[in-house]
């Protein structure tokens, strides 16, 4: 019983006091202008075909050009690397203006004979897919993980 009273005490006091983050009031009656949300993305707003162009995180250097494959239904999508068999890219999740994908491990493009594994998070942006992605190279020792950034451009 003592720990049900101390419980709702608890309750009193922190629903009486006042929150730290809460916003001034205005003056003038008006509520705080709202912060702008990022438009919603689905699968099917990606669908088509990308072609991509891969830079390191802070250059505009192009290291790979490939083409992203993505179903009408943004179910199925691929990277298809030049002279290589396509490579099935598998969707993690879809959370707001993002997409996260992996993919791998696959031989790298960048590293010949080395598995690597990349995990993307794709967003729209003024028609064009841009993101960043984070490749996992299987070899000991440094240099085993490499942030890169890329964009694409829809094919007709």
């Amino acid at each position: 019983m003592r720990g049900f009273a101390s419980c709702w005490i608890a309750l009193v006091l922190v629903g009486c006091s006042k929150p730290a983050d809460r916003p001034a009031e205005d003056t003038m009656g008006e509520a705080p202008p709202a912060a702008d949300a990022a438009a919603a993305i689905s699968l099917a707003d990606v669908s088509g075909t990308w072609s991509v162009r891969t830079m390191p995180e802070n250059s505009d250097s192009t290291l790979v050009t490939y083409e992203m494959v993505i179903g009408p239904d943004g179910s199925s999508w691929s990277l298809n690397f030049p002279k290589r068999d396509p490579i099935p890219v598998k969707v993690v999740a879809v959370e707001g203006d993002s997409i996260m994908t992996e993919a791998g491990p696959f031989e790298s493009v960048l590293r010949k004979g080395v598995q690597v594994s990349t995990k993307q998070v794709s967003r729209l942006q003024d028609g064009k897919l841009v993101g960043t992605t984070v490749a996992r190279y299987a070899v000991s020792g440094p240099d085993t993980v490499r942030r890169l950034r890329f964009e694409g451009t829809r094919k007709p």
